[in-house]
């Protein structure tokens, strides 16, 4: 089965960085596949999330189980009991080892059921937080071993990879989203929905970009 030019899957967890690509996306494609990932993170919410949002846009959305994942990486973002914290010289203790690089492997395999060319995450080496899985080289080499596991030209797509967080507000504006990713997403350690707790370090980072944006908006 040939791959489809027009048609993508979309890796996708219901935050911020992952529904502005999925926003992108529809608007790059003909027919968008969300993927969401089960591995047995704190908050059900992000699937639940990640779900109502697929519904309200109308997307195709998979969810599949990873809890494997989870068994042999565990990590702040799967135990409670795990602080998050990130100390000099290491990675944070939300790493999870090989999370996209499993992800983006079983969002390539879905693509080659339903015949998609195009595979989209939301990854970024701008703000990446120390994250190995999220730079432009890592996405670039998985990209040819997908192609050359399964005999595909599949396309990896990264709108974000060198956007600050700011810019990714931009860019959600820019698709006339800016209020919805700001209100429906989940992006908050804590598992609160929109605004977040305001404490932890996804939420920090996600504030300090929206005021960094209206801010250099106001300034045009």
């Amino acid at each position: 089965m040939g791959l489809n030019e027009e048609k993508a899957v979309v890796v996708f967890s219901g935050g911020q960085d992952s529904t502005t690509c999925l926003f992108w996306a529809k608007q790059t494609f003909k027919e968008v596949i969300a993927v969401t990932f089960n591995y047995g993170q704190r908050h059900a919410a992000e699937i639940e999330v990640a779900q109502a949002i697929a519904a309200e846009q109308e997307v195709a959305h998979h969810v599949l189980d990873l809890s494997l994942l989870n068994q042999l990486a565990p990590n702040a973002l799967t135990r409670a009991d795990i602080e998050i914290e990130q100390k000099d010289g290491e990675l944070p203790s939300t790493f999870v080892p090989g999370r996209n690089l499993v992800f983006l492997s079983f969002a390539g395999i879905l693509a080659h059921q339903v015949g998609a060319k195009h595979l989209v995450t939301g990854v970024c080496e701008t703000d990446f937080s120390g994250y190995p899985d999220c730079r432009d080289a890592f996405v670039k080499s998985l990209n040819v071993t997908l192609n050359l596991s399964m005999d595909k030209d599949f396309v990896l797509h990264t709108p974000l990879m060198w956007l600050d967080k700011a810019d990714t507000w931009g860019m959600a504006d820019d698709l006339g989203v800016l209020n919805y990713v700001q209100q429906k997403t989940l992006t908050c350690y804590e598992g609160i929905v929109g605004v977040g707790c305001g404490v932890c370090p996804a939420c920090v980072l996600r504030a300090n970009g929206l005021a960094a944006y209206l801010q250099r908006k106001e300034v045009r």
